[in-house]
């Protein structure tokens, strides 16, 4: 009913609920990535690392921050490419993830890895927020994986490694 004295003719789109479903499981996905709720942010995990940190070894923990960051950055482009590149071979396990070294070359390639690693970041959250994306759909290369599965695996695997960077630093 219109109300007396308008004008305006009101419009409005009506959303489906599956549509509304659609979106709100993006968003959360988005916010996981992105290290919303019980996740850190990159940028927050990795904030107060220098290079001269990076290789530091502490007694009890397996890994450098150097190796944690590689390891994310490598893990990371094998998930995102595997998502989107039929052509995609994965590392060999585990040695294809992790670096050679404990310690960064220097400080380029530090710089570099935590820049690639943000890029592809911001990649996946392009392909979650892609409504032409059927996050459902079986990825035809895969043995049954979707896009859904491997935002959801990016996001824990990240999720796991940044707690670790956080507890690493915690520890020098």
């Amino acid at each position: 009913m219109k109300k007396k004295g308008s004008s305006k003719k009101r419009t409005s789109r009506t959303v489906k609920p599956s549509d509304q479903r659609d979106k709100s499981l993006r968003d959360h996905l988005l916010y996981l990535l992105k290290g919303g709720g019980a996740h850190i942010s990159f940028d927050d995990a990795i904030a107060d690392w220098t290079l001269q940190l990076a290789g530091v070894k502490v007694a009890n923990f397996p890994h450098t921050a150097w190796m944690l960051l590689e390891h994310l950055r490598l893990a990371q482009w094998d998930i995102l490419d595997f998502s989107r590149n039929p052509k995609h071979v994965s590392p060999p396990w585990p040695e294809g993830y992790w670096p050679a070294a404990p310690t960064p070359p220097d400080e380029k390639a530090w710089t570099a890895s935590m820049a690639a690693f943000k890029k592809d970041l911001r990649t996946m959250e392009r392909l979650v927020s892609d409504r032409r994306v059927d996050l459902y759909a079986p990825i035809p290369w895969g043995d049954g994986q979707t896009i859904l599965r491997e935002a959801l695996l990016l996001a824990d695997h990240n999720a796991y490694h940044l707690g670790q960077l956080v507890m690493l630093r915690k520890s020098i």
